[in-house]
Formats: structure tokens, C-alpha cells, sequence
């Protein structure tokens, strides 16, 4: 196999592993990370297959880590907000949410999402070697190359528009970076930039964790002594964000 392909495929079968592991630590659940990673070596995953869209098999691949992204997003938006609540010395609030966690992560592992992202994904090398051997793809490394830099006009576009919507920005920027992590030989976004990138990102995930936050605080009785706190830290989280990206739109122009 060329080296593109020797490397996507290595990629895979290293995330297939981890997969397997997490699936067995949610089973047992052994730790408190499980689910964490889970979602960590999913969004891995898709961010390696979103440059191969449109090869065969890479559909039904990304539709499978989807739906465990689908399935795992309440329990990883519940659990963030325990850890939440916990620094804020509100103990009793965060175990109730966190009431049948190993029940809840026991079914992650033996559900028919997890079960079909394992099959899809243990066939998927063998759908690169075959395209590699029918020469559908004349020069992989090209075509990665291509919508990796796609997307990164998407960012710089983004970047420019004073109306930008924080969380697109926040989208975008997650799919460049993880793009750059999945491809590093391929991406032309530098050590320096991915730096800057992940501190856009951490600022911008924790203003949407307090929106989040807000927006359940409307349902749940118990969270409204919390509700004055989270808005001023909201206003404080939006002047963070938007002078960090203020500085990653002058890296970006310094390019």
C-alpha cells in the first residue's frame, strides 16, 4: 500500500483498539474517564474519515460514530455538569445525576450503536485496500491535502466576519485542529497554530458549557441558587473567547 494508505489504515486499526478498550471499561466500568475517552476516540475517528468522504465504505462508517456521538452526548453533558456541581459544593445535586452510571455506561457498551461502529469499523480496511488496488484514488495524500486546507478557509472566512457565530467558530475550529492532528505531514496548520486553535477551542467550550448550563437551569429546580453566578461568568467567558480569538485571527493574518 502507498503511504497515505499505510497510514490511514494504521490510524484505524489503532482507534479500533481503543474503542474495544473503552467498550470494556464501560462494561466493567472500571473508571470515570471511560466515557470521556469513548467520545475522544470517536471524534478522532471522524475527523480522520471527514477528508475521505465520498470513498467507498466511509459513509457507514461516519454514520456509525455518529450515532454513538448521538447516544453518548446527554450522558457526557450530565456528567460535566456533576464535576460542576461538586466544585460548587453541591454534592447531593451532582450524585443524583450520576445516579446508575455504571447501569447507564454497561448499556453504551452492549448497544446496537457500539456494536455496529465495532463491525463497520473492523471491515474498513479492507474497503481502503481494495480501492487501493482498483487505483480509485490515483493520489490519496492529494485529495487529503485538498479538503484539509478547505476547511481551513472555512476558519479564515469565519475569522473575518464580525457577525461570526461562536458556536460555528467553535465547530470549525475543532474539525481543523483534529483534521491537522489526524493528517500532520499533510495539514498546513503548524505546532504554533494548533496551539492557538486549542486555546480558541477551550475558551469557546467553556462558554457553550455555560449556556448549557443556563439552558438547564430553566428545567431543574435544583440549579436555580446557580443561575446569577453562571450568567455573570457567561458574560466574563464571551470578553475571554473573543480576545483569544482576536489573537488567533492576528496569528492567522501574520501567516
Amino acid at each position: 500500500m502507498s503511504k497515505m494508505f499505510d497510514h490511514v489504515v494504521a490510524e484505524i486499526l489503532g482507534l479500533q483498539v481503543r474503542l474495544m478498550a473503552c467498550q470494556a471499561r464501560l462494561a466493567e466500568n472500571t473508571d470515570s474517564e471511560a466515557l470521556h475517552d469513548l467520545r475522544t476516540t470517536v471524534r478522532r475517528l471522524r475527523s480522520l474519515l471527514r477528508p475521505l468522504r465520498g470513498l467507498p465504505g466511509v459513509d457507514h462508517l461516519e454514520a456509525a460514530a455518529k450515532a454513538i456521538g448521538d447516544l453518548t452526548t446527554p450522558l457526557r453533558d450530565r456528567e460535566v455538569l456533576a464535576e460542576q456541581l461538586f466544585e460548587r459544593d453541591m454534592g447531593a445535586a451532582a450524585q443524583r445525576r450520576l445516579a446508575g452510571e455504571g447501569v447507564i455506561f454497561a448499556s453504551v457498551a452492549s448497544s446496537t450503536q457500539m456494536h455496529r461502529l465495532l463491525t463497520v469499523i473492523d471491515a474498513f480496511p479492507n474497503f481502503l485496500r481494495a480501492i487501493e488496488q482498483q487505483e480509485l484514488v490515483p493520489d490519496l495524500g492529494k485529495r487529503i491535502e485538498k479538503r484539509l486546507d478547505k476547511q481551513w478557509k472555512k476558519i479564515v472566512e469565519a475569522m473575518h466576519d464580525p457577525a461570526h457565530d461562536r458556536h460555528r467558530l467553535r465547530l470549525l475550529i475543532k474539525r481543523s485542529r483534529y483534521g491537522a492532528e489526524a493528517y500532520p505531514k499533510l495539514s498546513r496548520i503548524g505546532k504554533s497554530m494548533r496551539a492557538e486553535l486549542k486555546n480558541a477551542q477551550d475558551d469557546l467550550g467553556h462558554w457553550h458549557d455555560l449556556l448549557q448550563w443556563l439552558t438547564q437551569a430553566e428545567k431543574q429546580a435544583d440549579l436555580a441558587t446557580l443561575v446569577p453566578q453562571w450568567r455573570e461568568e457567561l458574560v466574563a467567558a464571551e470578553r475571554k473567547a473573543d480576545k483569544t480569538l482576536a489573537r488567533l485571527l492576528k496569528h492567522i493574518d501574520e501567516r
